[in-house]
């Protein structure tokens, strides 16, 4: 595991700064003796992870809808894949978007 190979353009979801209740509470993890706000590296590289091995299953899927609908313009594939997995709930909605701009360059669109 390279925690580096996550690019930079991929989602940074962060936590509330501070978490409503009686007392108030940082929304923090301690991770390599410093505390992190949001994912910490190691999860980050997780959720990377399996956006690019969905990714890599879509790839597929997103050649055959264009092929089975030629008159479809590649947005409009992408977009019927973006529903597709959406109605999925495996990722945010910010990975989600990630993971649809990540398909254009593979698929060359």
């Amino acid at each position: 595991m390279n925690l580096n190979d996550v690019p930079d353009d991929f989602p940074r979801p962060t936590l509330p700064a501070v978490v409503l209740g009686g007392q108030p509470k940082v929304g923090a993890t301690l991770s390599w003796n410093v505390y992190v706000a949001g994912l910490t590296p190691e999860e980050r590289y997780e959720r990377w992870f399996i956006c690019e091995d969905i990714a890599k299953q879509l790839l597929p899927v997103a050649q055959e809808d264009a092929a089975k609908f030629p008159h479809h313009s590649p947005n409009e594939t992408l977009r019927r894949v973006r529903v597709s997995v959406a109605r999925k709930g495996w990722v945010s909605a910010a990975e989600l978007d990630w993971l649809i701009q990540r398909l254009k360059t593979p698929l060359q669109w």
